[in-house]
Order: structure tokens, then sequence, then C-alpha cells
């Protein structure tokens, strides 16, 4: 009897410990998850599937998700979007079922970030299901919202996609940031794949899909599709109104049974849409395996506008999986190293200075790639009776050319940037790429160092085959080496102790750099540091010529010979795609000239504020090139560089429209009275910020504040400061003026009702808030650079703008 008293008493202690355990995936109001390494989900009842934070590739922010969690990687098949773009969360973040709300997320401070849009406010209890499905009941376990009904890149069996759904790829495997390609069901029944412009979202149709299902029929709309439907037996497929299917895998099976696996479709980050399927019981070599996929050939089927299945310049191919492998042509390599599937830049510039003395194929070196082409990159086509030799030819003596397609006794001409380049064995087609002739782009190499080393390593050899002949002839030559090598270093020690620089740049001399811009003949601009011209040198052994840009320095401090060397190594050690190169200087008595390379497309000013305005997509491209260039200035290059003076002026476009800022490094070379621009609008210092004015110390904000205007220009196509006579009073400002139209609704008349802009208007509106934050007159509430990045891409969550000027007065 004692016995079965205890064991009962045991039996009721055990009861809240089951009743947790057992909870059948059920989430209480008021439950909540704070974001943490290691945190505790949200379990389904047979625990295959959570919810909660998962932890990115960044280690201090976090995605609210849902992921496999018996699967080692917690694959991930949902997490918190807003039109595709994650909401990452730092550390402390939390999430709480309300149950008036829902699911409300906020951050480490307490800010409101996401929330699931619940039919009422009636909320019961949430629930995991073992279907990878979060539910939110009412009492009458009615369902006020589901995550099946809001997907990201993935569908899970018993779910449904309908009308107008959409599933959006990720930029990375590992990047949850929104990608280029977005699978759709429209309203006519077909289900499409498309590639998407980034960051407007806006999508290429004009040639059509690069993968249709076909299952629209105008002359019959009860045969047109109507959902997507992932079934529980694993069957992918389009449902016609009339109840017929129309499978996506035709051909394909899963191994069987199918209840031993887990399984998903997903639109993948390089485009293709798969069904996979992964082993329940871990046999110890388990990996998610395909079942189907489409397109069967991606890198063929993407055609059009934007830059094709891979990123402009690049080379798609498949792989023995038959999913699609990016590669650069001879001559380029990837932008960023680190992203395989983006877009590749040239290794130099091709130069299009007439020559008579230097013939082009002694410049340039044919590469032939067999099976290649670029089909939508053509700007000449030459007659149907050339062969290949005439191809190459034409190719090498057109400065424009980059690669020349010869097939069928025709040649095309292509230009940059070459897009949807793809491999085909099929296509019989030869590419023809122009790459500089010798081991050395045109780009400035330190070819004086290269040369010493080479006299050296000649001497060496010389020596070694000879030494041994006689005693005499030894001790002779032995002491030419030495009298050889001295030399060679006492040439090397003065070039050093002439130019005091620790970086490869180049010396010149003034009469180099007055013969190669012809007596500084022509001027591209002056700015606040000088005069620019433009002009052509040698910079390479094959002795080609590039052009270049020569800024003659007028207005800095000739007498601080070490603070300009020092500036001048900073400057020099400074490598980025978004910063103009600095190839060389000239320092004799008290001229200072600096050689940039050439970019042929000049300054954002002309491009920004010329008569034909550029396209939305650039703009926002632009933005972002400046971005980064301006993260590397302030957090990644080893001395911290501040700008000083961002402005369209001092932003170049190289061949690709791609931003490249110039005149960085140099604010500490202007003479004191320079930096004290002044000006009676509003209070406005147009650029500047306002602590430049305050006697308030100035650190990287400064140039933050400068982008926030920039932005502002990029978005608007129009000045900071326009002249009175331009326009009224109230928008002569534009930093003034845009917020008043953006705290008042008419964000329109920024854009001049801009339809390509308006069809954006959720990018539109995050870029002005993002300009509005960078403009804020306390520095403490800019953000920094990186931080404006990650806004602009829509990887960070961007909140309200308190009014960027609350102290500003009319002057």
């Amino acid at each position: 009897m004692a016995f079965a008293s205890c064991t009962f008493i045991f039996f009721l202690l055990l009861l809240p410990l089951l009743a947790i355990a057992q909870t059948d995936g059920r989430v209480a109001v008021g439950a909540s998850l704070t974001a943490a390494h290691n945190a505790s989900p949200w379990l389904s009842t047979s625990g295959d599937f959570a919810f909660g934070f998962h932890p990115t590739d960044n280690e201090d922010l976090f995605l609210l998700s849902i992921w496999f969690d018996k699967i080692p990687g917690k694959t991930v098949v949902w997490y918190a979007h807003e039109d595709g773009n994650p909401v990452l969360v730092p550390e402390g973040s939390k999430i709480v079922l309300n149950a008036e709300n829902g699911l409300l997320l906020s951050n480490a401070r307490g800010e409101l970030v996401w929330k699931s849009a619940v039919a009422r406010a009636d909320v019961a209890y949430g629930v995991m299901n073992d279907t990878g499905n979060f539910a939110i009941k009412s009492r009458n376990s009615d369902m006020l919202w589901e995550s099946f009904a809001h997907p990201t890149d993935t569908l899970l069996p018993a779910q449904i996609m309908k009308i107008n759904g959409q599933l959006f790829s990720r930029q990375k495997e590992n990047n949850f940031s929104r990608g280029r390609f977005l699978l759709s069901l429209r309203e006519n029944g077909d289900l499409v794949l498309n590639i998407v412009n980034l960051p407007t979202n806006l999508v290429y149709d004009g040639d059509g899909p690069y993968y249709n299902s076909h299952t629209s029929d105008p002359a019959n709309e009860s045969n047109s599709g109507n959902q997507l439907i992932f079934n529980e037996s694993g069957d992918v497929y389009v449902l016609r109104r009339n109840g017929q299917r129309s499978l996506l895998g035709t051909g394909s099976t899963l191994p069987t049974p199918r209840e031993d696996f887990y399984q998903r479709a997903t639109l993948d980050f390089d485009g293709v849409f798969a069904q996979y399927y992964y082993p329940k019981i871990n046999t110890g070599n388990d990996s998610w395996s395909t079942v189907w996929y489409q397109p069967e050939n991606i890198c063929l089927r993407v055609g059009g506008l934007g830059s094709g299945a891979c990123g402009f310049n690049s080379i798609c191919s498949l792989n023995e999986n038959g999913r699609p492998t990016c590669n650069c042509p001879p001559g380029f390599s990837f932008l960023d190293p680190n992203d395989n599937y983006g877009s590749c830049e040239r290794d130099g510039e091709l130069d299009c200075h007439e020559d008579g003395q230097i013939s082009k194929e002694d410049l340039y070196d044919i590469e032939v790639l067999p099976d290649t082409n670029w089909p939508t990159s053509d700007y000449e086509r030459y007659g149907t009776n050339y062969d290949e030799q005439d191809c190459k030819t034409s190719c090498l003596n057109d400065c424009f050319c980059v690669v020349a397609i010869y097939g069928g006794g025709s040649c095309w001409m292509k230009k940059l940037p070459l897009s949807n380049g793809r491999k085909n064995s099929s296509d019989k087609s030869k590419a023809f790429i122009k790459v500089p002739r010798g081991d050395r782009p045109p780009s400035f190499p330190n070819l004086r160092e290269a040369d010493d080393d080479k006299n050296k390593r000649n001497l060496i050899i010389t020596g070694s085959v000879l030494l041994g002949t006689s005693v005499f002839v030894n001790l002779a030559l032995i002491g030419a080496l030495c009298l050889s090598f001295f030399f060679i270093y006492k040439k090397k020690l003065s070039k050093i102790d002439q130019g005091g620089l620790e970086t490869n740049l180049r010396l010149f001399t003034y009469k180099e750099l007055a013969e190669a811009t012809n007596g500084f003949e022509e001027k591209l601009g002056r700015g606040a540091f000088g005069v620019v011209y433009k002009g052509t040198t040698r910079m390479s052994a094959s002795g080609s010529r590039i052009s270049i840009a020569v800024k003659k320095l007028d207005r800095v401090v000739t007498d601080g010979d070490k603070e300009f060397k020092t500036e001048i190594n900073v400057i020099g050690r400074t490598h980025h795609k978004n910063l103009v190169q600095l190839l060389g200087i000239c320092e004799e008595g008290e001229q200072r000239l600096l050689v940039y390379e050439f970019l042929s497309n000049g300054t954002l000013a002309e491009y920004l504020f010329g008569n034909r305005k550029p396209s939305w997509c650039q703009r926002t491209q632009i933005a972002l090139g400046v971005a980064r260039g301006l993260v590397y200035l302030h957090e990644e290059c080893s001395t911290q560089i501040i700008h000083c003076d961002i402005k369209p002026q001092n932003i170049l476009l190289d061949d690709n429209y791609d931003a490249r800022i110039s005149d960085f490094g140099l604010s500490k070379l202007l003479m004191m009275d320079q930096t004290q621009t002044k000006t009676a609008i509003r209070g406005t210092k147009g650029y500047v910020a306002p602590e430049w004015f305050r006697n308030l110390p100035v650190t990287v904000k400064v140039d933050v504040y400068s982008f926030g205007v920039l932005l502002l220009e990029i978005i608007c196509c129009r000045r900071s400061v326009v002249d009175e006579e331009m326009g009224d009073e109230g928008n002569i400002i534009l930093t003034y003026w845009a917020y008043d139209c953006y705290s008042e609704g008419k964000i329109d008349a920024l854009v001049s009702e801009d339809m390509e802009v308006m069809n954006d208007t959720k990018s539109l509106e995050r870029f002005l808030m993002v300009a509005f934050w960078c403009i804020q007159e306390d520095p403490c509430l800019r953000p920094s650079m990186r931080k404006v990045i990650q806004m602009l891409e829509g990887v960070v969550h961007v909140t309200v703008p308190p009014n960027p000027s609350p102290f500003s007065t009319i002057g």
C-alpha cells in the first residue's frame, strides 16, 4: 500500500514534466524566445521542425526561421521577411506570441521590426506543425496566420501556392538577402521563372520567362492552372481548374517508402527550382539528393535583359549535376573573389589611343574559347564571307571590341558589359577574347623595380654560366657582379630617397607628364585640389599606352614634404573596385602632380544631371558602389581615411558605369582656409556636415552626412542646391524639400512621377529613409557606412527616421 502511494505521488510530480515534453507543438499566448547562440527553439511534436532564431554567417545577426532540426546544418525552409528581404536582428532580440497581433519581433532595443498580420485580434495559441508550418489559431481553431501562406524560397509537402503566389531565391547559398530569381504562379495559370533586377525587384519579362509550365489556356479558362501543390506523397504539380494535374518532375520518382524521407522543393540561389529528399534514418553519408530540377539547362534558357544565369562578363556552363557553374573568361576575374556566381571585371583597360608606331597585333593576343557565346551583346556584325582570321583582325583593330564571335561565316563584335554568357557543346561558334600581350595587364605595374629584378636575375645566370673558366676570369666576373649589384641597389636607394615612398607608385618626372599631356593641353576639369588634364603614357613592358588623368595640385601645403609623402603612401596602398586607382606621382620643387587611371564615362555629376536621366537600376547600383568604397576607406584599409569631400563631382564612372570614388585622402593636403567654406542658405553647408561649423570633432560621420546628401541627389536626379530662379522657395534645398515630401506622403514629386521608380516604391522609401538617417544633424544618430549598405540592400530593417534637421532655421 505504501509502495502504491509513493508511486502515485511520484506520477503526480512527473505530470508537469510530461506536459512540457508532450505539447503537440503548441505555443501559448505570451510565450517568447530570445535570440542567442544555442537558444532553445519551439519544436514540432516529432521534433522534425524547429521555429526560432537561426544564426547567420554574421555571428552578430540572427534570422527568425523554421528549419529541419534533425538534419546536420539545420536546413532553413522559411524566415521572417518583408517582400523577400530577410529581417535580421541582433542578439538579445525577442519574438513574442501576442493575443492581439500574433507574432511580434522586436530588436534588442525593444523596437518592433516585424509582425505576423493576423486576420483578427483573437489569438488563442500557436503551433509548430510536423509539416513545417507554423500556424496561429483562434479560440475556435480558425486559421489566423500560417507560414505556409508566406513562403520564402521553399515549399514543403502539404503546402499549396495559389495564384500570384511567389518564391524568391537567396543571393547566395548562405546569404538570405533576396536574390535575382523569382518563381510565380500567374493569373493566367502559368508557373514561370524570371530574372529580377536588384535592388529594384523589377521583373525582367520582356523576352519571356526562362521557364514556363505552359498551363494557361486562353481558349478554355477551366483548363488553366489554379494552384501549385506539393502533396504529402511527394508529387509537385500545377492543379488546373478542371482538376487535371501537370507534374513538374515527369519521369522522376522518389525512393520508397516515401515517408522515410524528408522532402522540400526549393528555388535555389542559382535560379534552378528543384525537388530534394533526405533520409530520416542516418546512414553516415547523407545529403540532400535531387529528384528533378527546372529548367533543364538554365545557361541556355536565360536571355534578354540582365546579366544572365551568371553575372556580367562571365560564362555559364552546366556541371555534372546539371547545375550552373560560372567562370570568368581570360583577362577577367571575379569582382568579388568570394562570389563565384557574380560578375567579372577586366584585369586591365583596353587602349583606344591611336599610335601608328605600334600595331594592335603587338599590343594584344587573341584567346580562343570554343562553343562559347554572349548572344545579347552585339554592336557590329561583319559579312557572310568572313573567315576566322578576318574576324580576329577586325576585333584587334576595333578598340571597342572585347570579344568577337565567329560562326557560319559571320563575325559579331561585342563590347562591355557582356551578358548572358554561356558554353554549349552544340553551339559551334568560337569566341575570340582580346587580351593584352605579355604577362602584365595594361593597368599600372611597378615596372622599374621589376626591370631591376630582371637585371639581377640575368647577371646571376650569366655569371653562373661563365664562372670556372679561369681564376683570373672568375675574379673579374665576381668583381663585375659586385659592381652591378652595387649600382642596382644604389639606384633603388636613390629612388627611395628621392620619393620617400613605401608603395609601388611610379615616380614621374615633370617633363614626362608634360609630354604625356601634350603640354597640359586637354583640361578635364578643376576641383578644390587643382586642375586635371588628360594624357597618355606607356605603362607596361610591352610598350602599350594607356590613358591617364594628371592632377596638378595647386592648393597644397608645399613646405610639408613629410606630410605629403605620408598621405601619398596611405593613398598608394589602397585598392578597391570602387576607388579610382592612383598610378604614380611627380614631386619636383614646388610641383606636386598625381597620376590616376582615366575613366572614360566622366563624373557622376555629368551623368546624373544631364539631359538623359539614368535608370533607377543604374542609380541604385551607383549608390551602393559609393557606399562600398566608403566602407573600405573607413574600415578596411590599413589607415583610416576620411574623405571630407564626397559629392557627385568626385565620383567617377568606369566603362561599366560602376562608381569609383576619387580625391580620397587629399583633404589633409589642403591649405587650412579651404576647409572653411560657408554658406548662408538656411544653415545648410551643401555637402558639409554641421559639425564642421560647430567646433565638434570631425569623424567618419562627416562622410556619412555627405553620402546622405549624395544619395538624395541620386534618387531625385537633381542638385542639392538649385538657383533661386530655377525653383520656388520650398525646393531650393534638396534635403529640406525631400523630407517635407516624405513626411507629407508626396514622394512621387521627388522622382517627377518616374514610372520605373514608382513601380518600386518600397525600395524608393527605403533609400529615402536611409538618406534621412545619414543627414541627421546629430552625428551619433548617423549609421556607419557598413550599416548603410545593409539598410540599402534590405538586409537590416530601416526604421522611420526623425526630422534630420530639427535645429535648423531659415537664414
